[in-house]
C-alpha cells in the first residue's frame, strides 16, 4: 500500500471483490448469479431518491 497526500493507495493486487446483491421477487441474490441478460437489465436500472414524508407534506 502506497500513502499519497496522506491517502492510502491499493494496488489491484490487495483489493477484495465486492459483492452486489439485490432483491428480486421478494428475496435477495447475488447479481453475480443472475444470467447475461439480467446483468444487463441490473446494470441498465435507474436509482432514484424518495423524498421523505415530512418534506412531501410542505410541498
Amino acid at each position: 500500500m502506497q500513502e499519497l497526500n496522506n491517502q492510502s493507495v491499493l494496488q489491484d493486487h490487495e483489493r477484495q471483490r465486492c459483492e452486489v446483491w439485490t432483491r428480486v421477487m421478494g428475496y435477495h441474490r447475488p447479481v453475480s448469479e443472475f444470467n447475461p441478460g439480467k446483468q444487463s437489465e441490473h446494470s441498465e436500472r435507474c436509482h432514484f431518491a424518495e423524498p421523505s414524508s415530512i418534506q412531501s407534506k410542505h410541498v
